[in-house]
């Protein structure tokens, strides 16, 4: 079955994302573009991926708790986990390898800690928009220490990827999967980089409502499952 997807989307807790990037209006406007997949990734943490899940329920959108990494090199990853237990134990990871700097909410934006109505919790007072001290490696390694994957991000842009900040992409960190931001770049990425031996997928790297994919960009699986997901892009 063709299964609709975008998995690198971001709440109002990333300090970047827009204040209506609440957990109900994301996963309505999911369902309204007839999506069957969103994933959850805030910078550096999972924390506002529970109150989506539990938004979804009356649906038939499958959310996905997840985060968007930033290495020690200043690379983002785009983590996914099969369940909101092992999310949390990799921001156990991440939290314990990010320094302890306060947002500035009036420079970076606000990080709101919502619950499945819309309120607003708490405020994440730590700077979330930083570099971990885990590198590239250590993060994929984590990630499928804890049943999910790793997906080096927007591969294709000037900044904050793997490409852009490294060069390349070594085999022995374990990535089978990468993100472009535009698909138009892909087929030139593949010749310049010989990056033809990992799978590609688009994800909207949404701050904005309007920014969550179309019903456009599929995965081929045997049904829609958390673990049968993680499993394409990990395979």
């Amino acid at each position: 079955m063709k299964i609709a997807y975008d998995l690198h989307i971001h709440t109002a807790l990333s300090p970047c994302g827009d204040d209506d990037m609440t957990p109900n209006n994301i996963v309505n406007m999911a369902v309204l573009k007839g999506l069957d997949v969103i994933a959850i990734t805030d910078h550096n943490t999972c924390r506002n991926a529970a109150a989506c899940i539990k938004c979804a329920e009356s649906t038939d959108l499958l959310v996905l708790p997840g985060m968007e990494v930033e290495s020690a090199e200043e690379c983002h990853i785009v983590c996914i986990f099969p369940n909101l237990d092992a999310a949390l134990k990799m921001e156990e990871q991440v939290k314990a390898h990010l320094p302890k700097i306060k947002n500035r909410p009036d420079i970076f934006g606000h990080q709101a800690v919502m619950d499945e109505d819309d309120n607003i919790v708490e405020y994440e007072e730590n700077l979330l928009v930083t570099a971990t001290t885990l590198s590239v490696d250590k993060v994929a390694e984590l990630a499928l220490a804890f049943g999910g994957v790793a997906i080096p991000a927007h591969i294709d842009k000037s900044a904050y990827s793997v490409i852009s900040n490294l060069g390349f992409i070594d085999d022995s960190w374990g990535f089978k999967t990468v993100e472009v931001k535009d698909l138009s770049k892909a087929d030139a990425m593949y010749d310049d980089k010989g990056l033809d031996r990992f799978a590609i997928i688009h994800s909207s790297d949404a701050h904005y409502l309007w920014d969550i994919s179309e019903k456009e960009h599929f995965l081929e699986a045997e049904k829609l499952n958390a673990e049968v997901i993680i499993n394409i892009l990990g395979q």
